[in-house]
């Protein structure tokens, strides 16, 4: 698959996530074999471009790959200029995001409810695609809610606007991230347009991943959630599209070495204050079983990052002479 001059090694995408798809997390999927990895949701307004958490975000210092950065907002011309903005920061893919639910998104009528507006849709995307020289891409649901699936409109005019590739989130604005995401309409829109399509939601084992390239006969796939505290989701995934086996599980002592250099790596991005918090959340996404449960418990408690580092390799030590 290609995006405009880049081409993709393989048909895996890391998903923007607010909040989980930080530099860190980002450069780990990349080397369990993410093809690659889109930025969190920046907004639009420059108003918020100087706040640390937009500093974090916009920062790709040292990072290897494509690098793809989504940016969220409602006004064509500030659209444009984030762009521009973040083209010559070092974005070199430059995602729309009409496809977040959340309703702080939508209540800027950013993210999913554009879908309401076909006619504002085309008007940004011509904007921002006028406004900078590297491809851009789109990410989009399948639309409004159930009665209003308007999916393949929008894709059509993502393609005449000059769009180069097309993510598409198999469920609605309403349906926020219940129930099963549905194909159907993610296979009517390759069949509707001619530049890369990119299916998304529920995609979580190398099965699912090879039933929705089979079905919808999209060009990639994007893994969101699926990949929280499985970045080697990736890994398994490639191992089963190329020989239509599984992969033996990752070993035990991979997985210590992997949750260890998530959290230095959030403790040296973040600095040590917010480093501690953000390391609460991801390493939590590693530790879902009962046991396990008890001791995220314990370490959403600790206050330092020794304090952490040292709790985990305890943690670890423990587990391995069970």
């Amino acid at each position: 698959m290609r995006i405009g001059d880049y081409q993709l090694d393989n048909p895996l995408i890391l998903a923007p996530m607010a909040g989980v798809t930080d530099q860190p997390f980002r450069k780990l999927c990349l080397r369990y074999g993410a093809a690659l990895a889109v930025s969190e949701m920046l907004s639009s307004n420059p108003e918020v471009w100087d706040s640390e958490k937009s500093r974090q975000r916009m920062d790709h210092s040292g990072e290897h790959g494509i690098r793809s950065v989504q940016i969220a907002g409602s006004d064509p011309q500030q659209m444009a200029y984030a762009a521009q903005f973040n083209v010559s920061n070092g974005a070199q893919i430059i995602d729309i995001n009409m496809g977040c639910p959340a309703k702080k998104v939508n209540k800027k009528l950013a993210g999913s409810a554009l879908l309401k507006d076909p006619e504002l849709v085309e008007q940004i995307l011509l904007a921002v695609v006028g406004a900078v020289k590297v491809p851009v891409t789109l990410k989009i649901r399948t639309g409004w809610d159930p009665d209003n699936r308007n999916g393949v409109e929008i894709a059509r005019i993502a393609q005449e606007s000059g769009i180069q590739a097309l993510a598409v989130h198999g469920r609605t604005r309403k349906d926020m991230y219940k129930g099963e995401a549905e194909f159907d309409t993610i296979k009517a829109i390759k069949r509707a347009i001619s530049i890369p399509v990119i299916a998304n939601g529920d995609i979580d084992s190398p099965e699912k991943a090879q039933a929705v390239l089979d079905y919808t006969g999209v060009d990639a796939l994007m893994i969101g959630r699926g990949a929280q505290g499985r970045p080697w989701i990736f890994q398994e995934i490639l191992h089963y599209l190329k020989t239509g086996t599984k992969a033996q599980p990752i070993a035990d002592s991979e997985q210590q070495q992997v949750m260890l250099s998530h959290l230095d790596m959030l403790h040296q991005f973040y600095g040590e204050f917010k480093g501690v918090r953000f390391a609460r959340k991801h390493i939590g996404w590693y530790l879902n079983s009962g046991e396990q449960k008890e001791f995220r418990a314990v370490f959403n408690r600790l206050e330092s990052a020794q304090e952490q580092r040292e709790s985990l390799t305890r943690y670890f030590g423990q587990v391995f002479t069970l």
